[in-house]
């Protein structure tokens, strides 16, 4: 009784099972730690280690979805290029347009959400990175626009990179994720099984009216494996 009461906690507050290896989530905090450590040395030498505090924590966030979720939607290429760029362009505006204070604050984040929905980038550290620009110190308000190229494209490309190379190192770890359909064969995965076809399946996820934090290729490889260990089943 007090276990089946503890899973029903458990189920409650969202804490499920949690299938990953210890030398995955070994890999993936190196992955961070390695990235972070250029990212602070790098954006020390555009707006100095004081005022790094506020750019760095964005890019932290973005460390999580791209070393411990690497076949995350939200941290796809377009996902971190677009939402970080993007966010960091309405924090400025916001910061120079606005009055200052809370208005430009929560206004720089709010704006940032909405431009992600519609340019098809949503990702959660470019709210952050919107916030930065509006709340960080003198020397970031000094740069202006600049911001948007020194330090935040420069970190963006920075992080990218030492994702697609570190990822790379491990054949389970593929980065970005349509590596997995090319080198898995899901790019025919919709031919292999008629009865989930491209369009009802597009169809179905938009019924969901919320963001799916999963791509359309992994689902599709959790359909083939599922219907695959079926049929295995049923062959023994």
């Amino acid at each position: 009784f007090l276990a089946m009461q503890i899973e029903k906690i458990l189920y409650y507050l969202g804490i499920g099972a949690n299938p990953v290896s210890h030398l995955e989530k070994i890999i993936s905090g190196i992955g961070g730690f390695l990235s972070i450590f250029l990212i602070i040395y790098i954006s020390s030498l555009f707006v100095g280690a004081e005022e790094a505090v506020y750019i760095v924590p964005s890019m932290g966030a973005s460390a999580v979805l791209l070393f411990a979720v690497p076949h995350s939607a939200l941290g796809q290429l377009w996902n971190v290029i677009g939402g970080h760029l993007i966010s960091a362009a309405i924090g400025v505006a916001c910061a120079q347009w606005l009055p200052g204070g809370g208005i430009a604050a929560a206004a720089s984040v709010g704006l940032a959400i909405g431009v992600m929905y519609y340019a098809r980038c949503i990702h959660p550290p470019g709210g952050a990175t919107a916030l930065a620009a509006v709340i960080g110190g003198p020397n970031i308000h000094a740069l202006g626009y600049e911001y948007i190229l020194t330090p935040i494209a420069i970190n963006t490309v920075t992080i990218l990179l030492v994702a697609l190379l570190f990822n790379a190192l491990f054949r389970w770890r593929r980065y970005p994720a349509f590596l997995i359909a090319k080198e898995s064969g899901l790019d025919s995965a919709h031919q292999a099984y008629a009865p989930v076809d491209h369009a009802n399946f597009v169809y179905a996820l938009s019924q969901m009216d919320t963001f799916i934090d999963v791509t359309e290729d992994d689902l599709l490889k959790i359909y083939q494996l599922a219907t695959g260990r079926e049929v295995n089943s049923n062959s023994e």
